[in-house]
């Protein structure tokens, strides 16, 4: 991965953590155990800290940076998906962060809530605890129910299953110029949508 030490400061990654070779790491960074970054991922600890704790996961074209003295925070079970940006934030154990938001300085997602996909969390706001958050700028939408949160635990148990995954068998190849005739199928995790969990 391309990893870049800044006037001596060095990004930790813990041995049983996936970062995609694409993802960048610079300076003062912290990517604890179990955690998953995906491709293009960019985590710019040049100005202020930025840890990654147990078993979270930042995943593809995410971006991650702050301010000077401020650290940006994910922690234990956090779950940040595909695009996001998160600057001098705070996001609490268990809590998602979805697809393309966008979350600003010192604010804080609380345990277990959730940012819709396209929201955008203002400097400062805090986000209770098992709350929906959406829109532009976000705003308090209803309490999660049981259904949601464990949905949101399966999600994030599949990412960590997934940083396993790459640590066993993900390797670089050349594209083959053809289908095989009985080309297999990536075995596939025991997980759908949230949508298509409610349809039963």
């Amino acid at each position: 991965m391309p990893c870049y030490a800044l006037e001596g400061v060095v990004p930790v990654v813990d041995p049983s953590a996936y970062v995609h070779p694409t993802a960048v790491l610079i300076g003062d960074v912290i990517v604890g155990p179990g955690c998953y970054v995906g491709p293009c991922a960019s985590l710019r600890g040049d100005f202020g800290r930025i840890v990654l704790e147990r078993g979270a996961n930042v995943q593809d074209n995410c971006t991650i940076h702050g301010f000077p003295d401020q650290d940006t925070v994910v922690e234990e079970n956090g779950h940040i998906g595909h695009g996001a940006v998160l600057h001098s934030c705070v996001v609490k154990h268990d809590a998602l962060v979805g697809m393309n938001a966008v979350v600003m300085d010192e604010a804080e997602i609380g345990a277990f809530a959730f940012v819709a996909a396209c929201a955008f969390v203002p400097a400062g706001m805090r986000v209770p605890a098992k709350s929906l958050v959406a829109g532009i700028p976000a705003t308090v939408r209803r309490e999660l129910g049981d259904d949601e949160i464990a949905w949101k635990r399966e999600g994030t148990e599949i990412y960590q299953d997934l940083t396993r995954r790459c640590l066993d068998s993900l390797v670089e190849a050349e594209p083959l110029r053809a289908v095989e005739a009985d080309r297999p199928r990536l075995k596939s995790p025991d997980v759908r949508s949230l949508i298509a969990t409610r349809r039963g």
